[in-house]
């Protein structure tokens, strides 16, 4: 590599990493509890478990669930239902002001799903996982912040990039790993930070782009409203709210005769941001670690119950739906969940060591300028 072009790339490594540093210091910290965040809640919130049933109990019909959770709450409309992930006995209530209020602000009501008995309605916006979940994905600024947060994560991505480009030269004269402990403090921290680095590549590239993709995930949704949903709902893209609705429980069996060998996920309710004023949208997953992430929305009239279309959801959907648990190690249970912190706590100590050494360089030339200025200054006095 001739010296102009390693110059541009040592440029390229520095000011990216530079830009960036200070948030994904962020990102590392708030991220490295939200690996964890399930067993957090767990372990810091109490909430009432469901009653123990016998093997093979049948689950309570969906209505009458519904109707029971909606009676706690008789001045809100409920959007959701959604089946707990870590509890198939629970389903959750997501309640809002209005039908077509926006999402962001709603509450969870607690349900027991064999008894349809009230569990508990927590409010979560008070949680430590909660504030770091928002420090992490938008810095509590909404859709502006996840597109910051989205370019400090490409930034980040070409400050590994470069760094690898820049690592092989650097180190031609020397085995792969090598740690100089013999030589001075600088050297020894450049050894560290070029030796953690090139063990985290591929996790910090994941993590990364990945992170960059969730950030994305407003847009994603609007460009699927605009398209595939507009193109399913067909006819109905302009019409009203029902005046009354079809039984939710029927309209999930008429979507798993749709989609054989999944399960639901979650129903949205006419109005939604996933749907349109006169459909149900009840989103089947799959059975497996890979499929579960992976989502089939089935229309359903929300008037008559009557079958509408479904469609599997377009390429950029499920990149967004893959990348989301693979950015917080959610695939492999608590054995992956342990690398991803202690990568996460490697990268840190990237960061910090690479901010330092920075700091580190430019130390003599600070001092040779503050120098320069008192002899310039001694000169004009005299």
């Amino acid at each position: 590599m001739s010296i102009r072009a390693m110059r541009i790339w040592a440029w390229t490594h520095k000011w990216s990493s530079l830009v960036c540093t200070v948030f994904l210091l962020m990102l590392c910290v708030t991220g490295l509890p939200l690996i964890f965040h399930h067993e957090i809640d767990e372990l810091l919130h109490e909430s009432v478990e469901p009653r123990a049933v016998p093997p093979g109990t049948r689950p309570a019909n969906l209505d009458q669930v519904i109707a029971a959770g909606m009676a706690t709450a008789p001045k809100e409309f409920v959007q959701f239902v959604i089946w707990d992930e870590d509890d198939p006995n629970v389903v959750l209530l997501s309640v809002a002001p209005s039908p077509t209020a926006p999402s962001v602000d709603n509450r969870m009501i607690r349900m027991d799903a064999n008894t349809a008995a009230f569990l508990d309605a927590p409010d979560v916006t008070g949680r430590f996982t909660y504030i770091m979940l928002k420090l992490h994905s938008d810095m509590f600024a909404g859709l502006p912040g996840k597109l910051f947060l989205g370019l400090m994560g490409f930034l980040f991505c070409i400050a590994v990039v470069s760094g690898i480009v820049l690592y092989a030269p650097s180190m031609r004269k020397l085995s792969f790993g090598t740690f100089r402990r013999d030589r001075s403090r600088l050297i020894r921290w450049l050894d560290l930070h070029n030796i953690l680095g090139v063990v985290t590549i591929v996790w910090a590239l994941v993590v990364g782009f990945t992170g960059v993709i969730n950030t994305w995930a407003d847009l994603v949704l609007k460009i699927w409203q605009y398209g595939q949903l507009t193109e399913m709902v067909g006819p109905f893209r302009d019409a009203p709210l029902p005046a009354t609705f079809a039984p939710v429980e029927a309209a999930v069996a008429t979507a798993r005769a749709h989609a054989p060998g999944m399960n639901p996920s979650f129903v949205a309710y006419p109005g939604t941001a996933f749907t349109s004023r006169a459909h149900y949208a009840v989103f089947m997953r799959g059975d497996t670690p890979l499929t579960a992430r992976l989502f089939k929305p089935v229309l359903i009239d929300a008037s008559t119950g009557a079958f509408t279309d479904t469609r599997d959801m377009p390429w950029y959907v499920t990149t967004l739906l893959v990348s989301q648990p693979l950015h917080f190690g959610d695939y492999g249970g608590m054995p992956l969940k342990i690398i991803w912190a202690i990568l996460d706590v490697i990268t840190i100590v990237i960061l910090a060591t690479g901010l330092y050494l920075w700091i580190a360089r430019r130390r003599p030339f600070l001092r040779a300028r503050a120098r320069l200025a008192g002899t310039t200054a001694s000169t004009v006095t005299s």
